[in-house]
């Protein structure tokens, strides 16, 4: 029953090294969401989440917008929420070195997938605590 899209993997989990705990959760039927979301609600009160959607999408147009005036880069799917699909104009071998030695610094992680046979870095801000500072950072 497990479910392994592109941008899950990578290689620990293709070779076996670590334990994908992602399969070995509760599972997410409707009623289980239901609870999640009710946790989040309680926690943050409506307003409150609606203000971390909001800000999650307004940065990832940030981000997508500074993707979009770059020579080097181009987004590769439009981005009306939070996940910007972007890569370099270069190789797909260029796109996986850049994501492996952003990865490994420890400053920003990145997920990848395969969009009309090209390899695309994803971007997602959805962390309670990124700021604008944060995605700058990220772009530079």
């Amino acid at each position: 029953m497990s479910i392994l899209p592109e941008y899950l993997r990578n290689q620990a989990t293709e070779s076996g090294a670590v334990i994908d705990y992602r399969d070995w959760q509760v599972p997410l039927g409707r009623r289980f969401r239901a609870l999640k979301l009710w946790f989040v609600i309680r926690h943050y009160g409506v307003e409150g989440l609606q203000y971390h959607i909001r800000r999650h999408v307004e940065l990832a147009q940030q981000f997508a917008t500074w993707v979009k005036n770059s020579s080097e880069f181009e987004l590769m799917a439009p981005a009306p929420l939070n996940l910007v699909c972007f890569r370099h104009r270069s190789t797909d071998a260029f796109n996986q070195r850049l994501m492996a030695t952003l990865n490994q610094s420890g400053q920003i992680y990145l997920t990848h997938t395969i969009l009309n046979g090209a390899y695309v870095l994803r971007f997602c801000v959805g962390q309670t605590h990124t700021e604008f500072e944060n995605v700058k950072v990220a772009w530079s």
